[in-house]
């Protein structure tokens, strides 16, 4: 297969940093569009003006949208308006690019977040049958989703990546928890039966290719493993890999109080994310990684 050319926006944080090292030792030409360009291979960009950034995608074969401010805040009216903004802007600029374009890339994929579904304990969330309300979150993934497909790009193929927690050896999710276990803080987080939809980063690259290659499919997929693990167990699965014997737990009025002291939301750790791929299992993707021991072991191994 020919190698090919790809634009990652906002690719210099963690996921566009897995998606570069594992795409890069593949041969591929990897471009970042970034605000804070440093290497020669970054574009400036503030993700909603046009600029010299567009003349990229001339020669972009595959183009990777992950831009938006991260989640992990409170959700003030200031940090709603900065997190909305990012991912409109961002996605909306990037779509009349392409259209301005003479050569536009092929493929276009944009994230979006399995936040998007319900809070579920017990009903599995397809990309066909998983329920999608209404709240902060969940609005903002729907806007987002919204954009990326009211722009008709009629030469470009389009994905949106419905992505779950990503564990990763040098960022993601990984990082806080370990810090929670290391100082004897491990234990379940309030009832610790929430699901946690997970997605170890080898696989979360290798999903990315897999609808980068099979050029016939389009629209939402979930990037998940096909059975999420719950809080319970993935605290002791943390706890048992670093060889930590004890962590103590938390009630939901402790997490409440704690996201407010230290910034962040508890709907992060409190909402069940019961999230599965279906769409890339029914088309032959096989993961590497399944169980949440494993894939720990494997990336906290020194």
């Amino acid at each position: 297969m020919k190698l090919k050319t790809i634009t990652i926006a906002g690719g210099s944080g963690f996921l566009g940093q897995v998606l570069e090292n594992y795409f890069s030792k593949k041969g591929y030409t990897i471009f970042t569009l970034t605000r804070h360009p440093k290497r020669s291979n970054e574009i400036f960009w503030n993700a909603k003006d046009f600029d010299k950034w567009t003349n990229i995608l001339e020669q972009t074969d595959v183009l990777i949208n992950l831009t938006g401010k991260s989640v992990d805040c409170r959700y003030n009216e200031h940090n709603k308006k900065l997190i909305y903004n990012s991912r409109i802007d961002a996605t909306h600029i990037l779509g009349l690019a392409i259209n301005q374009c003479n050569r536009p890339p092929k493929t276009w994929i944009n994230s979006s977040t399995a936040t998007i579904y319900k809070h579920s304990m017990n009903k599995e969330m397809s990309e066909e049958n998983g329920d999608i309300g209404a709240d902060f979150s969940m609005n903002i993934a729907k806007s987002w989703e919204n954009t990326f497909y009211d722009i008709n790009n009629t030469k470009t193929r389009k994905i949106a990546i419905r992505t779950s927690i990503v564990m990763g050896k040098d960022g993601g999710a990984t990082e806080p928890l370990k810090n929670l276990v290391r100082f004897g803080l491990g234990g379940k987080q309030a009832s610790g039966h929430q699901k946690v939809s997970w997605i170890h980063e080898l696989d979360f690259a290798r999903a990315v290719e897999f609808l980068i290659e099979n050029q016939n499919l389009d629209g939402n997929f979930n990037l998940a493993v096909p059975k999420p693990t719950d809080n319970k167990t993935l605290m002791k699965s943390l706890r048992k890999v670093m060889k930590v014997p004890f962590g103590i737990s938390h009630p939901e009025w402790l997490i409440k109080l704690g996201a407010k002291l230290i910034g962040t939301e508890s709907e992060l750790v409190l909402k069940s994310r019961n999230v599965v791929p279906k769409r890339l299992l029914d088309n032959g993707f096989s993961f590497h990684f399944t169980e949440i021991q494993e894939a720990l072991r494997n990336l906290l191994r020194t």
